[in-house]
């Protein structure tokens, strides 16, 4: 199973779209048997769910997330862990564990503007 965890630097970001990196986790028998860090690769309304979605992710893990990318990653059937803060290596050992647990999601509209990878589109 795959994990994408929108990051910023050694943390879970705040904000999914906007993280500069996300760290790709695949987990089989309760270990992690790949971990890597890629770039964002843009923050266009619905591309990171698909793109996400060709990489076989099945959990996205963030601070935070737009109510549009909650519904596309739904369309998906990519599960979003929101309200996730703290350092990452922590946060996939409370995944494997079954620790981890949704919070409250600490994205609302326009937060994210100034912080991290800009919008690449007008839409929303």
């Amino acid at each position: 199973m795959k994990l994408a965890i929108a990051t910023d630097k050694d943390f879970v970001s705040e904000h999914f779209g906007r993280c500069p990196e996300f760290t790709i986790t695949t987990i089989k028998d309760d270990k992690i048997v790949e971990k890597k860090i890629i770039k964002n690769p843009g923050h266009k309304t619905g591309y990171l769910p698909r793109f996400f979605k060709e990489q076989g992710v099945k959990y996205v893990i963030t601070g935070g997330i737009g109510t549009k990318a909650q519904q596309l990653f739904k369309e998906f059937n990519i599960e979003i862990i929101t309200g996730v803060q703290g350092k990452i290596d922590e946060v996939i050992n409370s995944f494997i564990k079954k620790e981890l647990t949704k919070a409250a999601n600490i994205c609302t509209y326009g937060k994210g503007k100034g912080y991290g990878i800009e919008k690449e589109d007008k839409h929303l």
